[in-house]
């Protein structure tokens, strides 16, 4: 009996290394699968530093998982890497490479459904097909990871952080760069994204739909293929971003699409070829935010009522606000405009003088854009003082009464 005893902790430790207190060391060429298959509820595997040769990987109870030395984890292209399907899981300290990639399935690097109690935090991801892809799951945190795929076509690549049908996350200061969509959100409710930086995307740095009571704030998104898109959607606040570099044909840094009831508070958006362009949005506060070297600083399209848009600085743009229409259902009021040409007698730091912000040029390369190559003649400077005079194509209320002199800061 001494003996069967002796030789069962013999292969225990030969396989997993298993210590007291719930550890479990794995060291290659060891399976870090059969160190799942055979942990407890609650304990915590270590994988030390090597080369671990697994593909579909899955996590079906509650564990911790670390990486000693980030432990590469190579799916050699037949699938997943990771899979939970617990609540209460933890991976940190990995990285993750050779993801399969398909026309038909998202296969993805770490890959969670159906769970709660979730961390997936500081990992390395390269060149992943879909790096972090999480479906009906909630209560999780994703954070201080690094995503760098290859992305070239969009056919072809996944996203770096995917969720769908989730709520209560929390994705933080994570790093993002040339994968398809850098963060990508649809049906995600009462979730965060901060301080993460996701550059170099081929498409979206951002993009969300169907997502509503979310807060964006402190994240970078810059030179991504399109920008960021924020699409049918309600009671989004976005704060403190920078969207900058954005440019081409079909770039913005923010575009909105059906978006109602948001706040765009202190935001800097920078050289994009259009900073917001807003189609069927309303009730959104503009407030505080930086448009400094766009093409358009905003470009409002079809129905966008209701919005207010105070305090903000409109600094060196070629073109300031393009409307596409001759009614205005918006306000501007105590806006900084640097073609201000204005006065300020009482000096209270208001302009005595309203600006109208529109400009019929404007209004000529919404219709015509080849027109453009005249941005900078003596002839589009007539047809703009003719209009700001006597307005006849470009709403005629659309005006801030009361242009601030200064920069707000």
């Amino acid at each position: 009996m001494i003996l069967k005893v002796f030789f069962l902790i013999l292969i225990l430790s030969f396989c997993c290394k298993t210590l007291l207190l719930g550890q479990i060391y794995v060291e290659s060429p060891d399976s870090i699968q059969h160190a799942i298959n055979s942990a407890q509820s609650g304990d915590t595997i270590i994988v030390r530093q090597g080369v671990y040769k697994e593909a579909n990987i899955k996590v079906n109870k509650p564990l911790t998982m670390l990486g000693e030395n980030f432990p590469i984890i190579d799916a050699q292209g037949k699938g997943y890497v990771l899979e939970i399907l617990s609540d209460s899981v933890t991976v940190s300290g990995f990285k993750f490479i050779n993801v399969e990639q398909s026309y038909t399935k998202d296969f993805s690097a770490v890959h969670v459904y159906g769970v709660k109690n979730f961390a997936i935090v500081n990992n390395v991801f390269e060149n992943p097909y879909f790096a972090i892809h999480i479906e009906k799951s909630k209560w999780g945190v994703i954070a201080e990871n690094i995503i760098i795929g290859n992305a070239e076509k969009e056919h072809n690549s996944g996203n770096g952080i995917h969720m769908w049908h989730c709520s209560r996350i929390e994705v933080t200061d994570n790093r993002i760069e040339k994968m398809r969509d850098g963060i990508y959100f649809e049906f995600v409710k009462h979730s965060s994204v901060k301080r993460n930086k996701s550059k170099n995307n081929i498409r979206y740095g951002l993009h969300f739909m169907f997502s509503n009571d979310d807060v964006y704030e402190g994240n970078l998104f810059e030179n991504n293929g399109a920008g960021v898109a924020v699409m049918f959607s309600k009671k989004i606040i976005m704060r403190k971003n920078t969207f900058r570099l954005n440019w081409g044909s079909a770039s913005y840094g923010l575009l909105l699409k059906e978006i109602y009831d948001a706040d765009i508070i202190d935001n800097t958006f920078e050289k994009n070829t259009i900073g917001v362009n807003a189609d069927g949005s309303n009730r959104v506060m503009f407030e505080r935010n930086n448009f400094n070297g766009n093409g358009w600083a905003i470009k409002f399209l079809g129905a966008c009522y209701g919005n207010k848009l105070l305090q903000n600085n409109f600094m060196n743009n070629a073109f300031d606000i393009s409307y596409n229409g001759s009614l205005n259902g918006n306000v501007f009021d105590k806006n900084y405009w640097s073609d201000y040409t204005g006065y300020d007698l009482d000096k209270n730091g208001i302009g005595d003088v309203p600006y109208r912000p529109i400009k019929l040029f404007s209004y000529i390369v919404n219709r015509t854009p080849e027109t453009i190559v005249l941005l900078r003649s003596l002839f589009v400077d007539i047809i703009n003082f003719s209009e700001k005079v006597s307005p006849i194509f470009t709403p005629d209320n659309l005006k801030d009464f009361h242009p601030l002199m200064k920069p707000v800061k």
